[in-house]
């Protein structure tokens, strides 16, 4: 009887165990799928397309010389990039998707072309001070669907958490209630679904399969912004979910009010329940973050702690960054054949290195809020007084918003902190600052200036 595709990838994987480092197995070939066959070519599918690069070239010639042992015949093996597996977050490389429920309870409600993580659950987050508020909001909601914090609506960079936490709370709620009807989308995937029922005029169906969920989980809703149909629509499953007492999680970018193109209708449902933002992590949590993710990834003897230390020093933007650069460095280590060590690191990230980097690591521990808001002053020729008063003229605003941004950038302070050290300002204030530089460094002068303080703070007398 002839092997289906999943067949031959199993005996193929089955023989490459043997071979290959356990690590190297798990990180490159476990999450891969046999998706076809189709003559004597199997073609498998990679949760990303640098996996499947990495398969193709690496491993693809040495599973093919198995073939004529453990099939009887030779085979070809392509390797591409699974479209099912897309949408999926992109640190997740390691987990592979939920099996399917013979109760049916995933299936009870709307599918979408995500599927929750094994991975993103509470017992796997780890909280520190940037995500604290939001955590335990995702927690209450989790324990009460639809009786606190709803809707729930958790603002935030790109690649902190978001998703992770929205994930936790169905997996909390579908545990203790596993038939319930869920629904995970993408507001980019909810706008098309609409255009296409639409265009079939099946909105009905369209509308029932949204309106009669117990949790909806909507990830990206600053992207509602692009059309008024969609927003209009959204705007009515809103309304009947949450009449009916249905959990409704959101995450966005952006908190509600600073969506630009956002009905106010939405906005101000938007706010209704709680809205909590997460920023990015501190070192200490960075470090945190790495080590828990060596314990899910069992790379513990893989990896020393001086090389976590390492990371967490360098990658500050995002926990996805953080991850990503694992991910790297143990493809650099298994191309060079080398153990992970500090100098290895140094090498397979050297592109997020700054010159001379250690010793602007150790002028950043003698940095403080004084001394930047004092450089920033001295630059602009003003007070330290003036610069932290609650005049807004724009000969003090501007070097402001600059002090702000170097201490958020050099010191890595939480937005609430940075609001105290100038008069008490709130966070929302200090999120304008810091988008507000952002728009200034188009500007050569601003820019100029802005890396010279860089500059000159870093290289500080000791």
């Amino acid at each position: 009887m002839a092997l289906t595709a999943a067949e031959i990838w199993t005996r193929l994987l089955d023989r490459a165990r043997r071979d290959l480092p356990a690590q190297t197995f798990k990180t490159w070939l476990e999450p891969t799928t046999a998706l076809e066959l189709s003559g004597d070519t199997i073609t498998v599918g990679a949760p990303d397309r640098f996996t499947a690069e990495w398969n193709e070239s690496k491993h693809a010639q040495l599973l093919a010389s198995y073939a004529p042992v453990v099939l009887g015949h030779p085979i070809k093996i392509v390797f591409r990039v699974d479209e099912e597996r897309r949408g999926r977050p992109q640190m997740d490389l390691f987990v592979a998707p939920l099996p399917d429920t013979k109760d049916g309870s995933q299936a009870a409600g709307p599918t979408s072309r995500f599927q929750l993580s094994l991975r993103y659950t509470f017992q796997n987050f780890v909280i520190g001070k940037s995500n604290e508020l939001a955590a335990a909001a995702a927690q209450a909601a989790a324990a009460a669907p639809g009786k606190v914090y709803n809707p729930l609506f958790l603002y935030g960079q790109t690649g902190l958490g978001k998703t992770h936490l929205m994930q936790a709370i169905a997996h909390e709620i579908l545990s203790k209630a596993p038939h319930l009807r869920l629904c995970f989308i993408a507001t980019e995937q909810f706008t098309n679904e609409l255009v296409s029922a639409i265009q079939t005029r099946t909105t009905a169906v369209f509308r029932r399969r949204y309106r009669e969920v117990d949790l909806l989980l909507v990830d990206d809703v600053h992207f509602l912004k692009r059309t008024e149909a969609t927003q209009e629509e959204f705007f009515h499953t809103f309304n009947a979910l949450y009449e009916a007492g249905r959990q409704i999680v959101l995450t966005s970018d952006k908190p509600p009010g600073e969506i630009p193109g956002l009905e106010a209708r939405l906005v101000s449902r938007f706010q209704w329940g709680m809205v909590a933002d997460i920023e990015p992590p501190d070192l200490e949590h960075r470090i945190a973050i790495l080590q828990n993710k060596a314990r899910l990834d069992h790379l513990e003897l893989t990896i020393p702690d001086e090389v976590i230390q390492f990371i967490a020093h360098h990658v500050w933007s995002s926990v996805r960054e953080l991850e990503g650069s694992i991910i790297r460095l143990l493809a650099y280590a298994s191309l060079k054949h080398q153990p992970i060590s500090i100098e290895l690191a140094r090498q397979a990230l050297r592109d997020k290195l700054r010159p001379g980097e250690d010793d602007y690591l150790e002028t950043i521990h003698r940095l403080t809020v004084s001394t930047i808001q004092s450089a920033v002053s001295q630059e602009w020729g003003i007070t330290v007084e003036a610069l932290c008063s609650k005049t807004r003229t724009k000969q003090l605003t501007v070097p402001r918003q600059a002090a702000m941004h170097l201490i958020r950038e050099l010191l890595g302070l939480q937005l609430v902190e940075i609001g105290q050290a100038f008069g008490g300002r709130d966070h929302s204030t200090v999120i304008h600052s810091l988008e507000k530089v952002q728009e200034l460094q188009k500007e050569p002068e601003f820019s100029r200036r802005l890396e010279l303080l860089r500059r000159n703070l870093i290289l500080l007398p000791r």
